[in-house]
This record gives C-alpha cells, sequence and structure tokens, in this order.
C-alpha cells in the first residue's frame, strides 16, 4: 500500500476516534482522525488518497452532509459510514450517493478492518483510472485543431476520402493526420482510438 494512503475517521466521539484508530494502526493502516466535518474539510483536497470512516450523526456538518460536499468536490475517497442510529432509509439514501459500507455501533472490529480493506481496494482502482484518463487526456491535448477534426469525423465512421472531401483537403493529407493522431496517442487503429477517447472527446 501506497505510504500516501490514509484511513480518515471523522467521528465527533473522542472515545470512537481513539479505539478505531487504535485498531487500524495495529493493523498496519496509517490513520487520521478528525473530531468534525469541517476540520477534514480543511485538509481536503485532491490529492489526498484512502477511505473515510465517517460518523452519521455529528453537531453542524454531519455525516451525509459531508459526502455530498465531497462529490461536489469532485473527490473520489470511498466513505464507510459508522452510526450509532442508522435507519434503512438513510442507509439507501448514503449507499445510493456512492458509499461503501453502513455499520452499526457498536461494530466488531473484524468487520470493520473488513470493510476498510474493500474501501481501499476500490479507491486503488479509482486512483489508477485517474492517472489512465490523465495520461490521456494529456495525450489528446497533443493534437491539431484540424487532427481533432480528422479524428472526430473518424470516429464517426468516414473514411478518408470522405473526410478530404468534407474539410476540403486532400486525401494523402488525411491519411498523414491519421498517421499523426494515432502516433500521438499511442493508437494502432480506430477501435483503440475508439475506446481511449470514449469518455474524453466532447
Amino acid at each position: 500500500m501506497s505510504s500516501n494512503v490514509k484511513v480518515f475517521v471523522v467521528d465527533d466521539d473522542e472515545s470512537v476516534l481513539d479505539s478505531t484508530s487504535m485498531l487500524l494502526e495495529a493493523a498496519g493502516y496509517d490513520v487520521a482522525t478528525f473530531a468534525s466535518a469541517t476540520d477534514f474539510l480543511n485538509i481536503c483536497n485532491s490529492s489526498l488518497q484512502g477511505c473515510i470512516i465517517l460518523d452519521v450523526n455529528m453537531p453542524g456538518m454531519d455525516g451525509p452532509a459531508l459526502q455530498e460536499e465531497l462529490a461536489r468536490r469532485g473527490l473520489q475517497l470511498p466513505i464507510i459510514f459508522l452510526s450509532g442510529q442508522g435507519t434503512i432509509p438513510l442507509t439507501v439514501r448514503t449507499i445510493k450517493s456512492g458509499a461503501m459500507d453502513f455499520l452499526t455501533k457498536p461494530v466488531k472490529g473484524a468487520v470493520l478492518l473488513a470493510s476498510v480493506k474493500a474501501a481501499l481496494e476500490y479507491s486503488a482502482v479509482i486512483q489508477n483510472q485517474a492517472v489512465k484518463d490523465k495520461s490521456i487526456s494529456a495525450r489528446l491535448a497533443m493534437l491539431t485543431e484540424r487532427e481533432r477534426e480528422v479524428m472526430v469525423l473518424t470516429l464517426e465512421g468516414f473514411t478518408s476520402k470522405e473526410i478530404a472531401q468534407r474539410l476540403d483537403i486532400s486525401y494523402r493529407t488525411v491519411e498523414i493526420h491519421r498517421a499523426h493522431i494515432m502516433h500521438k496517442t499511442g493508437t494502432t487503429n480506430v477501435l483503440e482510438l475508439a475506446r481511449i477517447t470514449s469518455h474524453q472527446v466532447a
């Protein structure tokens, strides 16, 4: 596990913070604790990696409100909710909003550790995809405006001859643009190009 990965515990109950951090540290996890959602938001940024163990009911901003704020900021940290009085509607609401798990206090140590393990595995998947997306964006950013036009038409199924007619350029020029597109994006065929650009091209 990366040295940057942490388990963030957010709970206004000091005894819960202490016992949870002791359990997690004994299991080998790097832990950071916060007594309120606001305290956590003060250090929260896009570089954070790991997962959050989050109390539902807290003074000020509660757990679900923090979940909504993180989503608004585009921060994808898997969340494990802890609640002393969880209700089915609340559980459904948080899970639908992307929470990994919803556990009722007091939670057994083995159950919490299993949930944390799953959350961190999911976090690693999210991070890998983010790195991949960033790499694709960087490669697409190298395309010239004309190359991008040729790429879009290629992905729409037009042949080089048809693209040449549409853009009023020569067939050979289209082929050169296509070769540059493949080289810059690191692809070898249109299928690969379509796959990497499926979530990137507006």
